[in-house]
């Protein structure tokens, strides 16, 4: 008996080494697996980045295109007229804006180049200066609206990569059920339909925020534009199209607009600085409490008057306060509004301390 279960040393040890051999290579194999899957997601983010933003054209799409269904125009003709309005869209910015844009920016190089050969020193040379380097890389604008006579291979890339996104767009807005039907049909049939229902949620909150954060951005930069043109604000419509985009930065975006624009009118005088940072504050003002909770608020599930409510009441006290202002969804509020579309995830009432 005694035989049948002692084991030779040797034997053990060979096993134990056969072990280690075998924990270490599958440690190896997992290792070497995640370099791979890292290397090639590092070699195709710009891929992955595109397919990512052609998914979210056609979330912000969407919405247009099912409205023309509805009044019997087929989807691909709702597609082209989607991206026939973007173009011209681009096609009018590069016609009247660029101009004026390039104008301001050549003045602004010419300004900071001359007080840099100056003696001066102040806060005017500081301010140019520091725009100037901001805006040195801005094309000219016929630069833009000519035809490429020779299309080196950066232009061909972005080329084909504006395409790429646009096709990803239009084949996510007619594939998408079968998508989620084939990715749902590797799950227990139980949670298909709260894994699409989700799925729906998500597109459907995607494409009303991008919206939303469109109107906001052509809403600011049209009133900043013209309140700075009005106060005689040095480059206005460089400074009232980047108060728009810097919408999409949620606390620093509003306060660097509003440094930009008091930066720049100090540079004329300190009365110009004060009426642009009041014209922001104004402009900040209607745009959390009147616009933001009417465009943004069935993107995070909220009525206009609860969403304009959660804006801090002390904006009124302090310009950094107002421009920091962004309201946001509650947890409660995303719980209940996930239940309401999935109907399996229910919402936690909030308790009293």
């Amino acid at each position: 008996m005694s035989h049948a279960t002692t084991r030779d040393p040797e034997e053990v040890e060979r096993h134990q080494t056969a072990a280690t051999a075998r924990r270490a290579f599958v440690a190896t194999s997992v290792a070497l697996a995640v370099v791979v899957v890292a290397v090639a997601l590092w070699e195709l983010k710009v891929v992955l980045a595109l397919i990512l933003l052609g998914v979210t054209i056609a979330a912000a799409m969407r919405p247009g295109i099912d409205r023309l269904a509805a009044w019997h125009i087929p989807r691909p003709i709702g597609v082209l007229v989607h991206y026939t309005a973007v173009l011209g869209v681009v096609a009018l910015f590069l016609s009247f804006v660029v101009p004026t844009l390039t104008d301001q920016v050549q003045a602004a190089l010419h300004a900071a180049q001359t007080h840099r050969t100056g003696t001066g020193a102040g806060l005017k040379a500081k301010v140019l200066d520091e725009l100037a380097r901001r805006l040195h890389h801005l094309p000219p604008a016929d630069k833009l609206v000519q035809p490429a006579l020779s299309v080196g291979e950066q232009a061909v890339k972005v080329l084909v990569g504006i395409l790429f996104t646009f096709a990803v767009a239009a084949y996510w807005i007619f594939e998408r059920e079968r998508t989620v039907d084939l990715v749902t049909g590797f799950l227990p049939r139980p949670k298909r339909k709260t894994v699409r229902d989700t799925w729906t949620l998500i597109d459907q909150k995607l494409g009303a925020f991008v919206r939303g954060e469109l109107v906001l951005i052509v809403f600011v930069s049209t009133l900043a534009t013209i309140a700075l043109r009005f106060v005689g604000e040095p480059y206005w419509l460089l400074i009232g199209i980047a108060t728009g985009s810097l919408e999409v930065i949620p606390v620093v975006g509003p306060l660097a607009a509003l440094a930009l624009a008091v930066g720049a009118g100090l540079t004329v005088s300190w009365h110009t600085a004060v009426l642009a940072g009041s014209a922001l504050l104004v402009i900040r003002l209607l745009e959390d409490y009147l616009v933001t909770p009417r465009v943004l608020g069935g993107a995070g599930g909220l009525s206009p008057f609860s969403r304009s409510s959660r804006c801090p009441s002390r904006a009124c006290y302090s310009v950094a306060s107002t421009c920091c202002c962004r309201c946001r969804l509650p947890r409660s509020s995303q719980r209940s509004s996930t239940s309401r579309y999935a109907g399996s995830i229910p919402a936690t009432p909030r308790c009293r301390p």
